[in-house]
């Protein structure tokens, strides 16, 4: 009887018969659906932290025709606090895309998946190898360091210089896949990364690849995958009102549908106090002296730091000519949950 080689992809498929996770809620039933929305919320997060999201989220949306058919603000409660938030405005627009032009089911062509919003090369591969066990790489953050590691490549692994032979090699692994195995193949390569050629500390004494690791021949595993060059974030500072009406209804704003934190609703916020007192004074009727401080809410995004200084003031009022609008609410306490809101900010609500 033949003998299965003995390749990089096989031993790695070995490991994760003992070692991968099986029952990860995305696996169970493993539809595309489920795969993609597993897929995106993934990016940039760990899974710890997405099960839970991802449960509420098929459970408030379990098909895709659902998730298109949601309004904002509900899919937005249902993503905050899972951060960056672009990727629950690129899912919503790509269901509805679907809905548009694919039947409300994902294609499962990669150029169409391409051309859905949100979805990038690494992404479409994970979809399509994962849902129908289809022959196509992956390269997110984990796969990127186990190949600069496993082929001692040297140079950040997100310069198109180093990526193209990364994406050349990843192709090459996915040859010596059994049939049938791409699912497995894909969530192995991620369980691997995730739990064993992990960033810092990783476990290289229980590597299934090491006698064949050139980073680990070299003794240049801590220093690969070649780090990033580093960069000072700059530091912002802005002001925001907590205000309260005579009812203990907070009055929520919401940000414009493009930048940081878009269409989520959020404290009135502006760059300099000067500026939150000329709004506060064309919106509200109060005493903007009489605000008292809060501590500070410091937060970092992926391109800055912003310190963020809130000011609270209770019975208040909006000026007659401002009206409650569909971009400026008041909305009570319990009603907060249904809505979508930057986690420092629910934070702070919460807090006070």
């Amino acid at each position: 009887m033949r003998q299965p080689l003995d390749t990089f992809a096989t031993r790695l498929l070995a490991w994760f018969e003992h070692h991968g996770r099986h029952d990860l809620p995305w696996q169970h039933p493993r539809t595309p659906y489920r795969v993609w929305l597993s897929e995106i919320m993934l990016q940039q997060t760990q899974v710890a932290t997405v099960i839970p999201y991802f449960l509420r989220f098929v459970q408030s949306f379990p098909t895709l025709p659902d998730l298109a058919a949601a309004d904002n603000d509900t899919l937005m409660a249902h993503w905050a606090g899972l951060g960056y938030y672009a990727r629950a405005r690129n899912l919503h627009a790509a269901a509805r895309r679907c809905v548009e032009l694919h039947g409300g089911d994902l294609p499962r062509d990669l150029d169409a998946l391409l051309a859905l919003p949100g979805i990038g090369r690494s992404t479409a591969g994970a979809i399509l190898s994962q849902a129908w066990n289809a022959p196509f790489p992956i390269l997110d953050g984990n796969v990127k360091r186990v190949l600069t590691r496993y082929h001692g490549i040297s140079g950040h692994p997100g310069l198109p210089a180093v990526e193209k032979p990364l994406w050349a090699l990843a192709a090459q692994h996915v040859a010596d896949v059994p049939q049938g195995r791409m699912a497995d193949w894909t969530q192995a390569q991620m369980d691997f990364g995730a739990t064993l050629c992990t960033r810092a500390n990783p476990a290289c004494i229980l590597c299934p690849l090491q006698e064949s690791c050139a980073a680990h021949a070299q003794g240049r595993v801590d220093s690969l995958p070649t780090p990033k060059p580093g960069k000072v974030l700059p530091e912002r500072e802005a002001s925001a009102l907590l205000l309260e009406d005579a009812q203990g209804r907070i009055l929520l704003c919401r940000r414009p549908p493009t930048g940081i934190w878009a269409s989520l609703w959020t404290l009135p916020q502006a760059d300099t106090d000067a500026d939150l007192r000329t709004w506060f004074a064309g919106n509200i009727e109060g005493d903007y002296d009489g605000a008292s401080e809060l501590p500070p809410i410091v937060h970092t995004f992926s391109h800055y730091r912003l310190h963020l200084q809130p000011l609270h003031l209770r019975k208040v009022a909006l000026r007659a000519r401002v009206g409650d609008n569909d971009g400026l609410r008041w909305v009570a306490r319990a009603d907060l949950a249904s809505l979508g809101l930057p986690a420092p900010i629910r934070k702070l609500l919460d807090r006070h």
